[in-house]
């Protein structure tokens, strides 16, 4: 009973090596004579007509300015948690977070990089904002800003710092 079920077991095997051998070169014959087609057909490249482009004229418009002193200026009501010196009227925020831990984290990578970061805290919004630099006047910290952009142009999240003016 035995060598009849060892003989059976191995007729089976025989036989689904077999079928799989002739389903794969079905496969390759298949394969062989599609790249022979399209081998055999001439490839012609038709050419490719390009439409002129048409620039309409530029309309003049008169754009109301907001004053520079808040222009581009978040107004926030916010407290030094963390960093050493206090906050001046401007600051170039790079990183807001609703985790200290999170804050604080970048807050040491900037340290690491020759910045002195300082983490504020804002209530009513319930977000630490991590500040690289703070001046007494909006154009330096602007300045500042797009510096500290350039410096860092490869990292997106760097690419939307903005000021913040202190409210006290």
């Amino acid at each position: 009973m035995k060598k009849l079920a060892i003989l059976g077991m191995g007729l089976c095997i025989a036989l689904a090596f077999s079928s799989c051998k002739s389903s794969e070169s079905a496969y390759k014959k298949a394969y062989e004579k599609a790249k022979q087609q399209e081998l055999a057909e001439p490839q012609t490249a038709e050419p490719v007509e390009v439409a002129p482009t048409v620039t309409a004229p530029v309309e003049a418009r008169v754009v109301e300015s907001t004053p520079v002193a808040t222009a581009g200026v978040r107004q926030e009501k916010v407290e030094v948690v963390s960093g050493v010196g206090g906050l001046k009227d401007y600051s170039v925020v790079c990183g807001s977070f609703g985790v200290k831990a999170n804050a604080e984290n970048l807050k040491n990578f900037l340290d690491k990089e020759g910045y002195n970061a300082v983490v504020a805290f804002n209530s009513d919004a319930a977000m630490y904002r991590v500040i690289v630099s703070t001046f007494n006047d909006r154009a330096s910290a602007a300045d500042a800003r797009d510096a500290f952009k350039a410096k860092y142009s490869n990292r997106k999240d760097f690419q939307s710092s903005w000021l913040l003016y202190r409210l006290k």
